[in-house]
């Protein structure tokens, strides 16, 4: 894996020996001596991660690192902040600055390189979601406010133990904000994974019953879990394995033993892009749907029920045909010319309702444009579709529309076409075609009828 590394600090022998190390990796690297060269380089160098010196002239990494993720241009980029201090309050400040991680001088390459690996591909992940989000966001299917900056996140969290002294120290650090969960046995950890909805996932590595590696590793196979972040514990020196675990997609560690709070800020921070995630893929779940589905009606949308009588055409049969509906609420322009377009919006919603109240879970309805609907049944006879059409078409006769407003309710019928696959030859357009003479037949006749078009 390649990713342009941005690498901050006024030491120029410390920029060169890193710049070596990581270009030997095949990383493209940029560099920057001051906080301020490092902000705009993040604008037109675009990195794919920062490793941030803290100790520097003017302004340093913890204010560097504090801008970097309050712009929301650069809020998820990773920082990771590289420098001689060790002790715990650095690390926390660090992390409360927002930085994924504090590596102390000297750092060792191989702990290096599988942090600055993991968090590229983390990050990668992310701009995947973000570029979908917003292209969403252009179509005005969604609207813009995904942000990082959540100053408390909590979550449901999944401990995985066997130290009862430990287990009993989370629950005391982390219980008050969050909900939290702790087992012990591997296949259990498993089931309750895979069934419990959490947002983190923390594990010991030196369990004794089992290899927590190997757990890792089959959490991150499990689709339910694939998206949950992980955080292990390891103890001071373990990089060999540590390397292993960020390698295999882990998310964050913590060394033993364990400080408070570096403990808190770290949940804090995995919960918090777990909860950016979150919002994101919803976002893009949203989009995909709105570009299908109509937005006043909730139905599928014209360009949705062309692509599916395509597929289904492709696969009918003259055994298995398919019946093609068009309806028409008549005479519909004299509803928005009589009580106005936000009670022809009302009647149309319930009329969306009532086809979906008469057809099958198998049947596509949607909205054609205008007052037109279709329903797509496949697997049907003619026969059978007429029954549901004059079904359908009695249901709308009976009952009166309600309106929010005098008068109060309305009364409308509609007129139905039906078409049926002929299986062989036949297409998705000409049977859209037989149905629309139909319905035309339907409205010629009288309207308020269901007229059955023969092949």
């Amino acid at each position: 894996m390649t990713a342009r590394v941005l690498v901050v600090d006024d030491i120029l022998s410390n920029v060169k020996l890193l710049e070596a190390k990581l270009s030997a990796e095949y990383f493209d690297v940029v560099t920057a001596s001051d906080g301020e060269t490092a902000l705009k380089r993040l604008e037109t160098d675009l990195p794919d991660i920062v490793l941030l010196d803290v100790m520097m002239p003017g302004m340093d990494g913890f204010e560097v690192c504090r801008r970097i993720k309050a712009n929301i241009k650069t809020a998820h980029i990773p920082v990771v902040m590289v420098t001689a201090l060790d002790q715990s309050s650095d690390r926390v400040a660090g992390l409360e600055a927002g930085a994924d991680d504090f590596l102390t001088k000297p750092v060792d390459d191989t702990a290096l390189f599988a942090r600055v690996r993991s968090l590229v591909r983390l990050k990668m992940m992310t701009d995947e979601l973000r570029m979908r989000e917003e292209t969403g966001q252009s179509m005005g299917l969604v609207s813009a406010g995904v942000t990082l900056v959540e100053p408390d996140p909590s979550g449901r969290i999944l401990i995985v133990e066997d130290r009862p002294e430990t287990v009993a120290w989370f629950h005391a650090g982390l219980e008050s904000n969050n909900e939290l969960s702790d087992v012990s046995d591997f296949e259990e950890a498993i089931v309750l994974a895979r069934s419990g909805d959490f947002d983190l996932i923390m594990i010991s590595l030196g369990i004794k019953a089992f290899d927590g590696l190997r757990l890792c590793s089959h959490l991150r196979s499990l689709p339910e879990v694939r998206n949950v972040p992980i955080l292990v514990l390891v103890n001071e020196g373990e990089t060999r394995k540590l390397a292993q675990a960020l390698d295999m997609g882990v998310n964050d560690y913590l060394m033993r033993p364990v400080d408070q709070n570096e403990l808190l800020a770290r949940v804090r921070t995995q919960l918090r892009r777990k909860h950016y995630a979150d919002q994101l893929r919803r976002n893009v779940q949203l989009s995909l749907e709105m570009a299908i589905t109509d937005q006043l009606t909730g139905l599928h949308n014209r360009r949705y029920m062309a692509r599916h009588l395509d597929t289904l055409m492709g696969i009918a049969s003259s055994a298995k045909p398919i019946s093609f509906l068009i309806i028409d609420i008549d005479y519909f322009k004299n509803v928005n010319d009589t009580h106005g377009h936000d009670a022809g919006d009302e009647v149309l919603r319930e009329f969306a309702n009532r086809i979906s109240a008469n057809v099958r879970g198998i049947d596509l309805a949607c909205r054609f444009g205008g007052e037109e609907f279709v329903v797509v049944m496949p697997d049907t006879d003619t026969a059978f579709a007429y029954s549901v059409a004059e079904r359908l078409r009695q249901s709308i006769e009976t009952t009166p529309f309600p309106l929010s407003r005098p008068p109060g309710e309305i009364r409308i019928t509609v007129s139905i076409g039906i078409a049926n696959s002929t299986g062989g030859d036949d297409t998705a357009d000409n049977l859209l075609h037989r149905a629309d003479q139909a319905l035309y037949r339907a409205k010629r006749e009288g309207r308020n009828r269901v007229i059955s078009e023969a092949a």
